[in-house]
């Protein structure tokens, strides 16, 4: 009796067989992108089975006379999963913004403590979590991992600040304060190399 392993692997060995056409480049993204979504929907809904996930996304023939049509009429998506599955595109946005975005946000509030300065810290933090939710370039879980570094863990020890400091005076040490967004910005510039270093071409 096959395993979960094993269909899923017959499944994806079935693609790229029926994908030979396609450069080497978008079949493997092609894999990679079924792969992922059959992972992500199994820790969603563990009680599924595979059969009924791998029927989910739709026949590998369909799948792949979808790919090749769109590779023919020089799509720059990935071809859609079925139809269960929201289409698979390939990025339009270079893996380094989001990442740039979401570290330069504290920068710009220490250069520009006042306002407009957190209010543009905060619009770019939040522009480049909604770009790395939304990327091709990383797993679920890397995303998971990289926004609650970068957006929560910052948020949490903001609000913490502001609140434990409310009520001094504006003529609060500067040095505490950078100090503090410096201690803020390692984790944030930490994690933003480590998804630079995991992601996917």
């Amino acid at each position: 009796m096959k395993t979960s392993a094993d269909l899923v692997r017959d499944y994806l060995s079935a693609v790229e067989r029926e994908t030979s056409a396609l450069p080497a480049d978008r079949r493997q993204e092609l894999l990679a992108d079924l792969a992922e979504h059959v992972e992500v929907t199994h820790a969603e809904r563990p009680d599924a089975a595979i059969g009924e996930v791998l029927a989910e996304l739709g026949d590998p023939r369909t799948i792949a006379a979808t790919a090749l049509a769109e590779a023919g009429s020089g799509a720059a998506g990935v071809p859609a999963r079925g139809d269960a599955g929201a289409p698979a595109r390939r990025g339009k946005v270079h893996p380094l913004v989001p990442l740039l975005m979401l570290t330069l946000s504290v920068p710009f509030i220490m250069v520009f403590p006042y306002l407009p300065g957190p209010l543009f810290g905060l619009l770019f933090r939040i522009t480049g979590a909604v770009l790395l939710c939304t990327s091709v370039h990383w797993t679920a879980v890397q995303k998971t991992t990289g926004v609650l570094l970068t957006v929560g863990l910052p948020t949490v020890l903001f609000t913490t600040w502001n609140l434990a400091n409310g009520n001094t005076s504006s003529a609060a040490p500067t040095l505490v304060s950078t100090l503090a967004n410096l201690a803020v910005l390692v984790p944030i510039a930490g994690t933003a190399a480590w998804l630079w270093r995991v992601r996917r071409a």
